[in-house]
């Protein structure tokens, strides 16, 4: 329509021009002149956009699609482990997975009562910290490493240039998880985690740590052969949990699968995975320290930077110096008479293994003994007795119902507990370092 606008203006320009031209040569007998048109309507041009054309498509008869089945929930209870199996396997198949490599997974899954009291007593809650740590360092375990740290060295020194983790500190959770590949485990995975799953308690996370070995079988990493491995559902010479592997699993050796009983794979696999959680180069994992006399205990599990330690009067007991800007955490893992201790970010990142302290200060020292370096310098309490699995129940019962909440009621003396203990002790006289045995909780166990 724009495009015819300018040819209309030449056109209308011209007609002066021509009417000029027919006057400048008269004919002698000029012809009779035409009939008059009728007077018309000025053209007025208009510039509209183009007409809309409907155009009426024949109807198409659309089908709907059915709703996706919802998958199905776990039940609450099941009468039976065999009950259970049944239904874990009708779920799993209706979320993809191949019908007959989950039932060729459960054939062989039987019950495992002794997983149930196993769960409920780990030693890394169970224990003084001076017998755990005793254990990480017993003379065979650290005669062990550093026979077995000579044989991969190159592979160990290779992995902290690569990953910035210390070579001692993967030697060390290799010893503390397998005894250097020597113990990964002689219970049949499906029947520790079905066992799990099946009791209720941790139903879902068992029950992923299944569809993640479910995986890993089809990816080729692992076989329906070769599946013997803790109460717990560790795997291979550094212990992962499948959705673990599944997650942070390493090809070491360079064969194309990553297997978690293989040397190479297992220890690349652990220092990938602390970088990954956060592995700081350089840091150790602990700092032992000194409190001043008029030390405030209420700064216990706080952190703080190192400059803000040293502000409070804490100093190193090597005379060294902590960074400035690093954030420590205060631990005193045997209350005020024991060692104190600052931790580092890379004692957290330990404890993406095993989420307790004794755990990750069982592998730290370890790791110090493996590089032929001293341990603690302070003494352990040795004196002080724990608590029954009973007592911590009437103590977390008791603590809550003052006030201090435990955050449940299990029996593990787990960090909620100690901190509620320790916010007890702050208003009951006692100095709030959290550390719980049969003398300071004396009046909440019995």
């Amino acid at each position: 329509m724009l495009s015819q606008t300018p040819r209309l203006k030449v056109s209308l320009a011209l007609v002066p021009i021509l009417l000029l031209a027919s006057c400048a040569t008269q004919p002698t007998q000029p012809p009779a002149p035409p009939p008059k048109p009728a007077p018309t309507a000025p053209q007025v041009i208009v510039n509209t956009p183009p007409p809309v054309v409907i155009i009426k498509k024949q109807p198409v008869n659309v089908v709907p699609r059915p709703a996706p089945m919802p998958i199905p929930q776990p039940q609450a209870h099941y009468n039976s482990f065999e009950d259970w199996k049944a239904d874990f396997a009708m779920r799993a198949i209706a979320q993809g997975v191949n019908a007959y490599e989950v039932r060729q997974l459960l054939d062989k899954a039987q019950l495992n009562p002794q997983v149930f009291s196993l769960d409920g007593s780990q030693p890394e809650f169970a224990k003084m910290p001076w017998e755990y740590a005793d254990s990480a360092v017993s003379s065979g375990r650290v005669s062990n490493g550093q026979r077995n740290f000579a044989e991969q060295q190159y592979l160990l020194n290779r992995l902290q240039a690569q990953y910035g983790v210390n070579a001692e500190i993967i030697a060390a959770i290799w010893g503390m998880e397998s005894s250097y590949g020597a113990g990964t485990g002689t219970s049949y995975i499906p029947s520790s985690l079905g066992s799990l799953a099946y009791d209720g308690r941790r139903r879902d996370w068992a029950e992923e740590q299944l569809l993640a070995l479910l995986q890993l079988i089809q990816r080729g990493d692992v076989y329906p052969s070769q599946l013997d491995g803790s109460w717990a559902g560790g795997m291979g010479q550094t212990q992962f949990i499948p959705k673990t592997w599944l997650d942070e699993g390493v090809d070491g050796d360079g064969d194309g699968h990553r297997n978690p009983w293989a040397t190479a794979d297992a220890l690349s696999s652990t220092a990938s995975y602390l970088k990954n959680a956060g592995w700081i180069r350089g840091l150790s994992p602990f700092y032992e320290v000194r409190l001043p006399a008029s030390f405030n205990y209420t700064y216990v599990g706080n952190k703080l930077s190192g400059a803000q330690w040293r502000s409070l009067g804490v100093t190193m007991l090597d005379g060294g110096y902590l960074d400035a800007g690093t954030p420590f955490e205060l631990w005193l893992p045997a209350g005020k008479e024991g060692p104190a201790l600052l931790l580092s970010p890379n004692f957290d990142a330990i404890k993406v293994y095993n989420n307790a302290s004794s755990y990750a200060l069982g592998v730290s020292l370890l790791g110090r003994a493996l590089a032929g370096q001293s341990g603690l310098q302070t003494a352990w309490p040795r004196y002080e007795q724990p608590l029954s699995s009973m007592q911590v129940t009437n103590l977390q019962q008791r603590l809550t119902t003052a006030g201090y909440d435990t955050k449940g009621v299990d029996g593990v003396l787990g960090t909620n507990t100690r901190q509620a203990f320790a916010k007890w002790q702050a208003a009951n006289g006692q100095t709030p370092d959290g550390f719980i045995t049969q003398r300071s909780a004396a009046s909440l166990i019995w």
